[in-house]
């Protein structure tokens, strides 16, 4: 009796893998440009950014293609934050800061206890909260001035669309301090913005 020829399954295997590739490619495209916007906010450098951002998809690509394509949003931004982590990491230790980054990470844990009942601003839209009278730069000028776990909770709630155990998930730490985190972040935003436009 006589199998399927080895081509055939050697075609599906390849068919396959460009389904992934292309797949990838299209996930990369769709989140490339707000995931830069992220770590220029995070890092104030538009290189450094840009490696991280390219750093995490090729891990992604490395570990991670094969998972279903509806967990490479999470994964990826899961990645990207670790590598953002160590790059702070690298740089608090070039700039021999130790003890000033002990002293803001306790405040700000202190600070997130007493503040965990806030509630999550869960339908604000970003297209309506930058008013589209502001200009990119001053967007992306408002949110660098936000602290960093700032920047990360009211990016991946506001212009990702995640929830909140999500959110909390990548950025490890309790959905409390998602809350906590996105609300000052939304407070911050529009005081800042409120300087472009008074009225």
């Amino acid at each position: 009796m006589d199998s399927f020829p080895k081509s055939d399954v050697h075609a599906s295997t390849v068919d396959s893998t460009e389904s992934i590739e292309q797949r990838l490619s299209v996930f990369i495209k769709q989140v490339s440009g707000r995931a830069l916007i992220m770590m220029e906010a995070a890092t104030g450098h538009h290189d450094v950014a840009r490696d991280l951002v390219q750093e995490s998809f090729i891990a992604l690509h490395q570990h991670y293609a094969k998972r279903p394509a509806s967990e490479w949003t999470p994964l990826f931004y899961t990645i990207l934050n670790n590598r953002l982590m160590d790059w702070r990491r690298q740089e608090t230790r070039k700039q021999k800061r130790f003890a000033w980054l002990r002293l803001t990470v306790v405040e700000d844990e202190q600070e997130l206890d007493s503040s965990l009942l806030i509630e999550d601003e869960q339908n604000i839209n970003p297209a309506e909260f930058l008013n589209q009278e502001f200009t990119l730069q001053e967007i992306q000028k408002a949110i660098s001035r936000l602290p960093l776990r700032q920047q990360q909770a009211f990016l991946l709630r506001a212009w990702e669309n995640m929830d909140t155990k999500t959110t909390a998930t990548i950025m490890d730490c309790s959905e409390g301090s998602v809350k906590t985190h996105y609300h000052r972040a939304i407070q911050t935003l529009r005081l800042h913005l409120s300087q472009f436009n008074p009225e």
